[in-house]
C-alpha cells in the first residue's frame, strides 16, 4: 500500500480457477494496463511475471501463489495470483484466508471445471466476496450462456451479468456494457491498451434490453432503493446501480460477471474497473476476530493504523536459503526491528526486514500497516498459520486448514555424502508447504516424502536438485493409506513399572467407536474421579493420539474414531504425567486390535473429458479401475464422465487415456474421502 493510501482505497484481491482458465494471462493484463510492468509476458512463452519459478516456466502452470501489487484509478490493488493444479490447494487455501475479495476466471469453452468448483466452496468457506471473468471468449466452442448458466446450477451462485459478448469465437471484438448501455470495441493494433465506445449494435439490442431488465429484476430483489425505483418505474443513475452491485456483492448476495479474451487483450480495463466498483476494501468487510490466550475471550481487531498490531502469517518461503514470511496485517503498524509475540508457540520475533513483493522481485519499506500484504525477514521460529501480534494486547486468530498428503515415494540422496543436506532440504520444504511432509520409515531406514499428487513430488523432487543440488533416487508411489474400526469396544490398561528405582502406576479405563467417514478423531471426558488432574487428562489425551498415528493393521495413521475416557486407577505418590501416557498408549492399542480394525483407502474424484465416440472405452477402463461412474454430461463437443476411483488404480492414467483416446481425452482428479480398500 502506497504511504498515505486511504484504507477505502485499497483492494486486496486473489484470482481463482481451474488450471489453464487464464488466471495467470488476466493477471500479467492487468499489471501491464495499470502500468506496472511496460511488457506483456505469456504464459506459453515461460516469460509471464507471475510464474517466476523455473519449474513454472518449463511447465506453463503456476505452482506457487505470487504477490503483486498496481495502482488504477487512484486506488491500490495488491494481487495474489493462485494455482489452479488440485495438487497445489493449499497455495489457494492459505491466499484465500488473507483476501478481502477474488476474481473467479472462467474458460467460455469449458465452463465450471472441477478444480474452479474447489476453489469457489474454499472462498464460500472464508466468506470472500467474489466477482466473474469468463475468459477466452475467442476461442471455437466459448459459449457465455452456457457459462453463466454452468455458474448457477454448479456453484449455487447468483450471476449478475454486467457485460454481453460482442460476437463469439473468432468474430468476438468487444463487450456491451449493461449498465452504461453502450459497446466497448478493442483496437487490435495498440495491445488492447486503446479502445472505443459505441452504441449497442442493432442485431444485440433485443438481448441487451433483456438482460438490462434481468440485471434490474436481480438487483431490485437483493436491494431496497433498486427495488423502490424499479416497481415505480424511475430512472435509476449509474452511481446509484453501481452502489447497489456492491452492496449485494459484499454480503456475497450475488456476483458481477464480466467477460472478455485476456489472450486477445479485450475485457481486462473494465474488469479492473469493476475490482474497484464492487470489490470490498479492508473496511467493507467484518473486523478479523481472534481468541485472548490470556483471558480465553473473542476480540475483533477493526482495521486501522494506530490500533494494536496483528497480522497472519500465511506463507513461509525459502529464498537463496534465507525465510521469508508474507504477512497480511490486520491492524496496528509494525517497523523492521519491533518486537512481535506469537502467541501460538509463546515467543517474539522481530522482523529485520520488510518488503512489498513483486513476483520474485522486492522492495524495501520502512513499515507496514492495516490492510498491506508484505513479506518480512528474520523471523526465524513463525510459520503459516501464526499469528503475530502486540505483546501488550495478545490475540490468537483462526488458523488455517492443510488437506493431509495422499501418496508417498521413497527418496535417497545419490551419494552417501548428501544424506544430511537432503534432509535440511527437506525441512526446509516442508516448512515452506504444510501439505507437504517427510519422515523416516524407523523398519527400513528409508526417507518417505508424501505430497498431494504425482505432480506435487515430481516439483518437490526437481526442486531438491536445482534448488538445493541434492540428486536424489526415487521409488515408485505409494498411496497413504489410513486404519479405523468397525466396532465399539471397551478396554482396561494398568502401566506398573519400576523405572530407575521408582515405582510408576496409572490405570484406565476407554471405550473407541467408529466414526462416520471424515469425522476424524474426537476425545471425550466421561471419567469423573475427583483425583483426575486437568495435567492426567492432558497425558491420556497425548497418549491417544501417539497410539493413533500408526495402527496396529500396518501401521498407517488411524481416523474417524472417537476415544471416551471411563475411568482412572490413581495411587498417590506413584501415578504421574508419564504413567497416564504410556498406560493411554497401551491402551488404545489394545482396544483397537480387538475393534475389527480395517484399511482405508484414499478415494479420487475424477472428471474425465473426452470425444463422444471414445466414452465406451473411457467407462471400460474406469470400470477396471475399480471406479463407479456417477455422472454422464453432454456439453456439445465432448462427454464430461465423473466418477470415483481409488487412488491405488489411478497410477499412469494420464497415459492410459491418451492412448484409449487417441490423444484427445484429458482428466483431473482431487482428493473425495477414504473409504474401505
Amino acid at each position: 500500500m502506497a504511504k498515505g493510501q486511504p484504507l477505502n482505497k485499497t483492494r486486496n484481491i486473489g484470482i481463482i480457477a481451474h488450471i489453464d482458465a487464464g488466471k495467470t494471462t488476466v493477471t500479467e493484463r492487468v499489471l501491464f494496463y495499470s502500468g506496472r510492468v511496460h511488457k506483456m509476458g505469456e504464459v506459453h512463452n515461460g516469460e509471464a511475471t507471475m510464474d517466476w519459478m523455473v519449474e513454472e516456466k518449463e511447465r506453463g502452470i503456476t505452482i506457487t501463489s505470487a504477490v503483486t501489487s498496481c495502482e488504477w484509478q487512484g486506488h491500490a490493488i495488491n494481487i495474489i495470483d493462485t494455482p489452479g493444479h488440485v495438487d497445489f490447494t493449499i497455495e489457494v487455501e492459505r491466499s484465500l484466508r488473507v483476501l478481502d475479495g477474488a476474481i473467479g476466471v472462467f474458460c467460455a469453452v469449458g465452463g465450471v471445471e472441477p478444480q474452479s468448483e474447489t476453489v469457489w466452496h474454499q472462498a464460500d468457506r472464508y466468506k470472500v466476496p467474489k466477482i466473474v471473468f469468463i475468459n477466452k471468449l475467442d476461442r471455437i466452442g466459448a459459449d457465455f450462456h452456457r457459462t453463466v448458466q454452468m455458474i448457477r446450477d454448479r456453484l449455487a451462485a447468483v450471476p449478475l451479468v454486467l457485460q454481453l459478448p460482442w460476437g463469439v469465437e473468432d468474430s468476438f471484438k468487444g463487450v456491451v456494457d449493461l449498465i452504461a448501455m453502450k459497446g466497448i470495441l478493442w483496437e487490435d493494433d495498440s495491445l488492447g491498451a486503446r479502445f472505443t465506445t459505441a452504441p449497442v449494435p442493432e442485431d444485440m439490442a433485443e438481448e441487451t434490453a433483456r438482460y438490462r431488465d434481468l440485471l434490474l429484476e436481480t438487483l431490485a430483489d437483493k436491494d431496497d432503493l433498486v427495488m423502490e425505483r424499479y416497481l415505480a418505474d424511475e430512472e435509476i443513475q449509474v452511481q446509484e446501480l453501481k452502489g447497489a452491485i456492491r452492496r449485494a456483492t459484499t454480503r456475497m448476495k450475488l456476483v458481477p460477471v464480466f467477460c472478455g479474451a485476456a489472450l486477445r487483450n479485450k475485457g481486462v480495463q473494465p474488469l479492473l474497473d469493476g475490482i474497484v466498483d464492487y470489490l470490498p476494501s479492508p473496511l467493507d468487510v467484518p473486523p478479523i476476530v481472534g481468541t485472548n490466550p490470556l483471558t480465553g475471550e473473542v476480540e475483533s481487531r477493526p482495521p486501522k493504523a494506530k490500533g494494536p498490531f496483528s497480522a497472519l502469517a500465511f506463507k513461509v518461503m525459502m529464498d537463496q536459503g534465507r525465510k521469508m514470511t508474507y504477512l497480511r496485517v490486520y491492524s496496528g503498524t509494525v517497523k523492521a526491528g519491533d518486537p512481535l509475540a506469537n502467541p501460538g508457540r509463546g515467543l517474539v520475533e522481530r522482523p529485520a526486514r520488510l518488503l512489498k513483493m513483486h513476483a520474485n522481485k522486492r522492495e524495501r519499506i520502512g513499515e507496514a500497516s492495516a490492510g498491506d500484504i508484505v513479506a518480512a525477514m528474520g523471523l526465524k521460529l513463525t510459520t503459516t498459520g501464526d499469528t503475530l501480534c502486540d505483546e501488550e494486547h495478545p490475540i490468537l486468530l483462526e488458523a488455517i486448514q492443510f488437506n493431509d498428503p495422499v501418496i508417498s515415494v521413497a527418496v535417497e540422496p545419490k551419494g552417501v555424502q548428501d544424506h544430511d543436506r537432503l534432509l535440511d532440504a527437506l525441512a526446509k520444504l516442508s516448512d515452506e508447504d504444510p501439505t507437504f511432509r517427510f519422515r523416516i520409515d524407523e523398519e527400513t531406514g528409508q526417507t518417505l516424502i508424501s505430497g498431494m499428487g504425482e505432480l506435487h513430488i515430481e516439483i518437490i523432487v526437481g526442486r531438491l536438485k536445482r534448488e538445493f543440488l541434492v540428486p536424489v533416487n526415487q521409488g515408485k508411489p505409494q498411496v497413504v493409506y489410513r486404519e479405523t474400526i468397525t466396532v465399539p469396544v471397551e478396554e482396561e490398561s494398568l502401566f506398573k513399572r519400576e523405572l530407575a528405582g521408582q515405582e510408576h502406576f496409572a490405570g484406565i479405563r476407554i471405550r473407541i467407536s467408529p466414526l462416520p467417514r471424515g469425522s476424524g478423531n474426537l476425545f471425550a471426558n466421561q471419567c469423573e474421579d475427583p483425583m483426575l488432574t486437568e495435567a492426567f487428562l492432558g497425558a491420556v489425551s497425548n497418549g491417544i493420539s501417539e497410539a493413533q498415528a500408526g495402527g496396529t493393521l500396518l501401521g498407517y495413521p488411524v481416523c474417524d474414531v472417537q476415544t471416551t475416557l471411563l475411568g482412572v486407577q490413581i495411587k498417590e505418590n506413584l501415578t504421574d504425567v508419564m504413567a497416564f501416557k504410556a498406560a493411554a498408549n497401551m491402551g488404545f492399542r489394545g482396544a483397537f486390535q480387538k475393534g475389527e480394525p480395517v484399511l482405508l483407502e484414499p478415494i479420487m474424484k475424477t472428471e474425465v473429458l473426452a470425444p463422444e465416440e471414445f466414452t465406451g472405452e473411457v467407462i471400460g477402463d474406469l470400470n477396471a479401475r475399480q471406479g463407479k461412474i456417477e455422472q454422464i454430461v453432454n456439453t456439445g463437443a465432448v462427454q464430461v464422465l465423473t466418477a470415483s476411483v481409488p487412488l491405488s488404480k489411478m497410477f499412469g492414467y494420464s497415459t492410459a487415456l491418451r492412448s484409449v483416446t487417441h490423444g484427445r481425452g484429458t482428466f483431473t482428479m482431487q482428493f473425495s474421502h477414504y473409504d474401505r480398500a
